[in-house]
């Protein structure tokens, strides 16, 4: 008798272990993780990539207000998406402020003034800058074509080439 005791509080246990009949399955291949698109703040606003504190090569889009000093980019305007694009390269050499570094934020771009020559046309945008280029990591890299090609459309599949004092990047689009 004891034993059908045993076997009577039992049989609902092993019903509930066993799923119901549902089976285990493995993981089920879904695709990259979401993400979220941040636009540019309007016609004042700029998406300037740095890269993560995280991940080596992971970069972060930040948006940023356009107001450089007068006479960067040939002055900038709500109208002017050339004055745009050399607004966010002057940003991005800014680098990432305080809040922005404490939040795991750096650039891989040489910081200081740099100057801009920027040339739109149906090819894309090009950018000539004072710096050497040929040597930057991919990382820093990407920051100048992610940030050039966001600046013009948000979508970021402009074509993008960057000339500094040494050579070209390019034509290349953003890889984030």
């Amino acid at each position: 008798m004891r034993g059908r005791r045993v076997l009577g509080a039992l049989l609902p246990v092993l019903l509930l272990a066993t799923g119901c009949g549902i089976r285990a399955t493995d993981v089920v291949e879904a695709g990259e993780p979401a993400t979220v698109e941040v636009a540019p703040a309007g016609e004042h606003g700029a998406l300037v990539y740095f890269v993560s504190s995280s991940s080596a090569s992971r970069l972060m889009p930040v948006v940023r207000s356009i107001s450089p000093p007068e006479g960067v980019g040939g002055g900038i305007s709500a109208n002017n998406r050339l004055g745009g694009v050399s607004a966010a390269l002057y940003l991005l050499f800014e680098g990432p402020t305080r809040a922005e570094r404490d939040a795991g934020l750096r650039s891989e771009l040489p910081s200081g003034r740099m100057k801009a020559a920027v040339e739109l046309s149906a090819d894309g945008v090009k950018a000539t800058i004072d710096i050497p280029v040929i040597g930057l990591s991919e990382a820093a890299r990407q920051q100048l074509v992610c940030t050039a090609a966001t600046a013009r459309t948000a979508d970021r599949t402009e074509v993008v080439t960057v000339t500094g004092t040494d050579g070209a990047i390019g034509p290349t689009h953003c890889a984030v």
